[in-house]
């Protein structure tokens, strides 16, 4: 099954890894077990962006440069706007990283 380690930068992911790490260092947990906890991880993100999240938002930008490589798209805009219901804020250089979230469940 491939996994996509999209969640594992972020926030609650880089705490996750260090906790699993340090439980692994002191024999609390194998490092199979780290692993399966981290791939669960990354496919309940998924799930819960899949079917809790309803809002929308525009982006409109320059796109600075775009890869597509091993079906995940990584697109870095330059001087982009959010556009959400009726705010919108201006950011100077944004990363997004896309995949087909149907490749997670293959």
């Amino acid at each position: 099954m491939a996994t996509f380690e999209l969640y594992r930068r972020s926030a609650i992911g880089m705490c996750l890894t260090e906790t699993l790490d340090e439980m692994v260092q002191n024999g609390t947990l194998t490092p199979e077990l780290a692993i399966q906890v981290l791939v669960q991880f990354d496919k309940s993100m998924a799930e819960a962006l899949e079917t809790q999240v309803k809002s929308k938002i525009s982006i409109k930008g320059h796109l600075h440069t775009y890869r597509f490589c091993d079906n995940v798209w990584t697109f870095i805009l330059q001087d982009a706007l959010f556009k959400y219901e009726e705010s919108q804020e201006n950011v100077g250089r944004v990363k997004i990283v896309a995949c087909d979230s149907k490749l997670l469940t293959q």
